[in-house]
């Protein structure tokens, strides 16, 4: 049985003041306020799609851009699910999911490895969603996968919307990791080596 898993992280720097707060095995409720719409609305939706309970508030210094606050939430949000996993025993390790989104199809893989390493292939066109950049959909999760030393591969497959490409992948990703986070039934930590 896995205990209780929860990941607080308080990360403060001279352009942004991040907390984020985050249990894995929750119901997928969401408290989150960045400053950027569209940074919150892909967040709510990895919680609900995930089940974790995320809270998140970030002061970023939006009047430059949104690079340093993407950055930084990404960063204090895989930290703390790094920080939630603890020694990652009893976990299922691997999780996968192929999510759509109307005409939009995502695929996801992930390994808890304990490696950080991201693939992320999002194919978006347009030059923003709301005010966020659509380079920084790909740097969120490249930033949350080197944060929480897990290795992910996002490939979104089709889609004409740059909306529904951006959110299937973030809720494959969610999918993905709810299973690779999820209990294996073993009293083990799942890796050869006896670490991950």
């Amino acid at each position: 049985m896995i205990a209780t898993r929860v990941g607080e992280i308080r990360r403060t720097t001279g352009e942004t003041n991040v907390s984020v707060e985050l249990t894995l095995d929750g119901s997928g409720t969401a408290n989150i306020a960045t400053g950027i719409g569209f940074l919150d609305h892909l967040l709510t939706a990895f919680a609900r799609h995930s089940r974790c309970d995320l809270s998140i508030a970030c002061e970023g210094d939006l009047n430059v851009d949104d690079h340093h606050t993407v950055e930084d939430v990404a960063l204090a949000l895989g930290q703390a699910l790094d920080q939630a996993l603890g020694d990652r025993h009893g976990i299922t390790r691997f999780g996968h999911a192929m999510v759509p989104l109307d005409e939009a199809l995502s695929r996801v893989a992930i390994d808890l490895s304990g490696r950080p390493f991201a693939d992320v292939q999002l194919g978006l066109r347009r030059e923003l969603l709301g005010t966020l950049s659509t380079e920084n959909v790909t740097h969120l999760l490249q930033s949350f996968a080197l944060a929480a030393r897990l290795t992910l591969h996002v490939d979104v497959l089709k889609g004409d919307n740059d909306h529904h490409r951006a959110e299937s992948a973030i809720k494959a990703t969610a999918v993905a990791l709810r299973q690779a986070v999820s209990s294996s039934g073993f009293d083990d930590v799942p890796s050869t080596k006896g670490v991950l």
